[in-house]
Formats: structure tokens, C-alpha cells, sequence
């Protein structure tokens, strides 16, 4: 048996290398963190929406307003329609001009799907400025 001692001295050899092993697992872990967090924060959760508490905007003279009953029956203005002639009666009350912003108001009772069913009409007949009307709750509380 023999044995060999390095009587050579403390010359150590540097290395100009950066380790880069701990930054992947830090990143890693980072993203798993993230990958698990992500979906946690969708919400499915169904909620009654509050009035809106904004300042109102001033009413241009003459507005078309376009409102939803509970029982899904459309009036423009006051008149009754019906609505394949949403399209038409909207371009007699705005006279044809599509940048008129049209406000749109709609019962608490109806559905999502049939509010979203009215303003597809609205894109479809070429209306896309579509202002909606919600109660005035910014004095009370």
C-alpha cells in the first residue's frame, strides 16, 4: 500500500464559471408556484351586481334609448318593437348615423344571455357605441 501525499502547495485553480444550477431551481419552483396559483384565481362564483356608483354624463339633447323589459319585450323610446326590426327602427329614430351612442337599459330580472342577445343585434345592425344605464346611488348610502 502506498500512500500520496500532494506536497505540491495551495495552488488552487479558479473558476471563472457562473453556477447557474440554484437560478433554475429558483425559476422552477417559481413556476410551479405559479401553474398552481393561476387557476385559483378564475372566479365562478354568481353575483347580483351593484348599481353604479359614477357621476352621470351630461344627456345629449335628444337620446335613443333602448330598454329591455323583464318579460324580453324591446322598446325604442317609448314604442314597442320587435326584434327583427331593431336594425330598421334604429336607423329611422338615428337617421341613419351609426356613431350615435345608444343607451341601453335593461330589467334586473333578465338573463345575461338575453341582455348579450340584444347587444349582438346592436353590433350586427352597426351600432357600436353602446352607453348603459344603471341606477344613480353616488349620494346614498
Amino acid at each position: 500500500m502506498g500512500l500520496h501525499l500532494n506536497e505540491g502547495g495551495d495552488d488552487l485553480v479558479e473558476n471563472h464559471e457562473i453556477n447557474v444550477t440554484p437560478f433554475i431551481d429558483v425559476m422552477l419552483v417559481l413556476l410551479i408556484v405559479f401553474m398552481i396559483a393561476a387557476p385559483l384565481a378564475t372566479v365562478d362564483i354568481k353575483v347580483d351586481l351593484p348599481a353604479s356608483t359614477a357621476k352621470p354624463v351630461p344627456r345629449p339633447e335628444k337620446p335613443v334609448f333602448l330598454s329591455v323589459k323583464s318579460d324580453l319585450d324591446l322598446y325604442l323610446g317609448d314604442d314597442k318593437i320587435d326584434r327583427a326590426q331593431l336594425g330598421p327602427m334604429l336607423d329611422a329614430k338615428t337617421k341613419g348615423n351609426k356613431d350615435t351612442t345608444i343607451f341601453f337599459q335593461a330589467d334586473k330580472g333578465v338573463d345575461y344571455g338575453d341582455l348579450m342577445d340584444v347587444m349582438n343585434a346592436l353590433r350586427a345592425s352597426g351600432y357600436l357605441k353602446v352607453g348603459l344605464v344603471g341606477l344613480e346611488t353616488a349620494g346614498k348610502k
